[in-house]
């Protein structure tokens, strides 16, 4: 509404500014939004750290904004980094400098709290950085904290003149959470997935024990046995020759009993020979016709945790296929591509597979995922099943 002399009356002044403070809230709240989403279906943290970067530089009108996390050498090293240009930033993710001197990112580690400096006088490696390379004068930095320890700093910052608005260190904080949040997130998933592989390579331990104890003694002793009727049965009458060999056949069958047995807990064939050939014995030993195909690494032999799993992986398919499929052919492919060893099984069975049906697939799946690896199942009914594992050739590494 204007007066007579065409000026803004104090309340439209009012309407103008109640408007700008209401998208500037809605703008907030869809960033939070949107990071919070991410956060929510456990995306991972590079991901989130990438997209928290560009949504506080975007909010708050920066010409960078920066994710840095302190490591316990007294260094820094960034995770996240946005520039307004687009353009690649200075400093790369993942690149690492000291702490020290006067600058946002060392004052917000020695104090744990929210700090704001003009760049003219700032000092140690990371103001030489800041200034040098990324051409800052003015920036803030809010701490991120996680599970209430002191994990990194948020930082926007500005080439020029400007000076950030008071609210920023405020506005800030809500994004510095949700980045807590995905951290305590991930850290409690590594953890659950470290504590799944520990208790499975126990598992696997005590099964190459086992199977070690029962060669070395019950076998041993169920051969000196039948070595031992051997030598009776031509020294007794002819009456009770017949059951000394009755009682022969008994062991003889006990023994592959036990053979098969000791088997089951731990293939001695993966021990000695290597995945390639443990993979064959298995496909030798089905009753359905199998092809295999193999690309495994040629230099070495891959983790044990790998062979193992992947060992596990194909003859539960294989079992599955037979057993419950009513398949007539199965292919299985073992190939290395980078750091994952790619394992899949396809029959021409009756589909139908699930993970929530028996124990054996759910098995799998906690297997698999315990090695930080990935497992999938396509099994439409009546149209076959192939189930397809992707185990890491190297731990991940930590975030």
């Amino acid at each position: 509404m204007r007066n007579y002399d065409g000026s803004w009356t104090e309340w439209d002044n009012s309407v103008a500014q109640l408007y700008t403070e209401y998208h500037r809230i809605a703008d907030e709240q869809a960033a939070l939004r949107r990071v919070a989403t991410l956060v929510a279906h456990a995306s991972p943290p590079q991901e989130v750290f990438a997209a928290v970067a560009e949504e506080v530089g975007r909010l708050l009108a920066a010409e960078f904004a920066l994710l840095v996390r302190y490591d316990p050498s007294d260094t820094m090293v960034f995770v996240g980094t946005w520039t307004s240009t687009g353009a690649p930033a200075p400093t790369p993710v993942g690149a690492r400098l000291p702490l020290g001197g006067r600058n946002v990112t060392t004052l917000v580690y020695q104090t744990a709290r929210p700090a704001r400096i003009d760049y003219d006088d700032a000092t140690g490696v990371i103001g030489q950085v800041a200034t040098r390379d990324w051409g800052f004068r003015s920036s803030v930095g809010v701490p991120v904290s996680v599970e209430g320890r002191l994990w990194g700093v948020m930082i926007v910052a500005f080439a020029h003149e400007e000076r950030l608005p008071a609210d920023t260190e405020d506005r800030l904080a809500g994004f510095t959470e949700l980045v807590g949040t995905a951290i305590a997130n991930a850290e409690a998933q590594a953890a659950l997935t470290a504590s799944r592989a520990r208790i499975v390579t126990t598992a696997d331990a005590t099964r190459r024990r086992i199977e070690r104890d029962l060669h070395d003694g019950v076998q041993q002793r169920l051969v000196y046995l039948a070595v031992m009727l051997s030598g009776i049965r031509d020294r007794v009458p002819a009456d009770v020759r017949a059951a000394v060999e009755e009682v022969s056949d008994e062991l003889a069958a006990a023994r592959h009993e036990l053979r098969d047995l000791s088997h089951g807990l731990h293939p001695a064939i993966l021990v000695e020979a290597g995945l390639g050939p443990a993979i064959r014995a298995l496909a030798r030993r089905s009753p359905l016709r199998v092809r295999v195909n193999l690309d495994i690494r040629a230099d070495g032999r891959l983790p044990e945790q790998v062979e193992v799993s992947a060992y596990y992986v194909v003859a539960e398919a294989l079992t599955n296929a037979a057993k419950h499929a009513h398949a007539s052919a199965v292919t299985v492919q073992a190939e290395a591509v980078g750091e994952v060893l790619r394992v899949t099984v396809r029959d021409d069975g009756e589909g139908g597979a699930d993970f929530t049906r028996g124990t054996g697939l759910i098995g799998l799946k906690d297997r698999v995922e315990a090695m930080s690896g990935r497992i999938f199942l396509d099994s439409p009914p009546g149209s076959g099943t192939s189930l397809r594992a992707e185990l890491l050739l190297t731990p991940p590494k930590a975030t």
